[in-house]
């Protein structure tokens, strides 16, 4: 395809597969669906096929994809170790024609290429300067379960606005979250890529969490002094926390260490000096890099945050994913562990220290 970068093999690429309703805006559209049934869905989509979709809320995250993407070039221009998006959807390829027609309106009004199928997004304000970005590969599954086609294109990381198609991915070994529309999305860098991960049951297993769950908060204490040397197990977005060290360490090698277009946090109600010991020790087993790392010893996790503004959070209880959200911080639900048996029965509560 002329004017776009070639695509990696699925095999080498970071793969980030995104649903179209967090990629774009299709709140008004499920609303249709959920209220008035397939048919009249159908209907509006075929009605409004030519009006494109807003910005949802992936947008910030995948066009900073493209901006690591674009140093990477410069660096390693032949080098095939890059993020690649792939736009998932379960619409029936008949009602994707506005999705299709959603792409190639936002690819012209950036000026992009009219040769192939690409996805060039729509501007933001924060990222209007960014460069553009191309999502070349578009899966239309017609209802059917994307897990088949995650598996192909060797996923890295799924979000998507539907629970049970992310604990489906998540039974499978891959990563994955949920996502939600937000009233309030702060601004983001758009030359720096910014994830933050929670800790326990997340980047790790959730063994301390149901230590605290069972015995309570000085049993966890004891345990995680107990076992401080003992590096916790892995946790469902650990590979994806991986796959970004492999990057950032790409720059690394060019001594672009404090310039690196990628930086990784490690936000967790753990306390440093009871409980923090372990989670360190346990990325130094695993020969993983966090750049920061807070200790917030049962502390709100929106303000912190705020501070930081990542691009996406990721945390395994929607009490802390909700109070992000609050606050502006595109928060995504790990639906992973013991707090989502808890959850269930007793409704939302406060997070274990982890």
């Amino acid at each position: 395809m002329q004017g776009a970068a070639p695509l990696p093999k699925p095999e080498n690429a970071i793969t980030i597969a995104v649903s179209s309703r967090v990629l774009f805006n299709m709140e008004k559209e499920q609303q249709i669906y959920e209220q008035q049934g397939m048919e009249e869905y159908i209907r509006y989509q075929v009605e409004h096929e030519s009006e494109p979709f807003g910005p949802g809320p992936a947008f910030s995250f995948v066009k900073a994809l493209e901006a690591v993407n674009a140093r990477l070039r410069e660096l390693y221009p032949e080098s095939e170790e890059l993020f690649d998006v792939v736009l998932m959807t379960n619409n029936h390829a008949y009602v994707g024609l506005r999705l299709i027609n959603t792409i190639n309106h936002h690819r012209e009004l950036l000026g992009g290429s009219q040769d192939g199928p690409c996805l060039s997004l729509p501007p933001h304000p924060s990222l209007v300067s960014s460069p553009e970005l191309f999502i070349e590969r578009f899966c239309m599954t017609g209802g059917n379960s994307p897990i088949g086609y995650l598996k192909a294109y060797h996923t890295n990381l799924y979000l998507s606005a539907d629970p049970g198609k992310v604990r489906e991915a998540l039974e499978e070994g891959i990563a994955a979250a949920t996502m939600f529309t937000q009233e309030k999305m702060k601004e983001v860098s758009d030359t720096q890529l910014r994830v933050a991960f929670d800790g326990d049951a997340v980047l790790f297993s959730d063994e301390s969490e149901r230590i605290y769950k069972a015995h309570g908060l000085d049993k966890f204490f004891e345990h995680e002094k107990a076992h401080e040397n003992k590096p916790l197990d892995h946790g469902p977005l650990k590979g994806f926390l991986e796959a970004l060290g492999k990057l950032q360490k790409r720059f690394y090698g060019k001594g672009q260490r404090m310039d690196c277009p990628i930086r990784t946090y490690l936000v967790t109600a753990r306390s440093a000096a009871s409980s923090g010991t372990r989670a360190l020790k346990t990325l130094r087993s695993w020969g993983l890099e966090i750049d920061e790392a807070l200790f917030l010893a049962g502390a709100p996790k929106g303000p912190m945050l705020e501070k930081i503004r990542p691009h996406i959070f990721f945390d395994d209880q929607m009490f802390h994913v909700e109070g992000a959200a609050e606050m502006g911080t595109v928060a995504c639900h790990v639906p992973y562990g013991i707090a989502q048996k808890v959850s269930r029965k007793a409704g939302k509560e406060p997070s274990a220290p982890k």
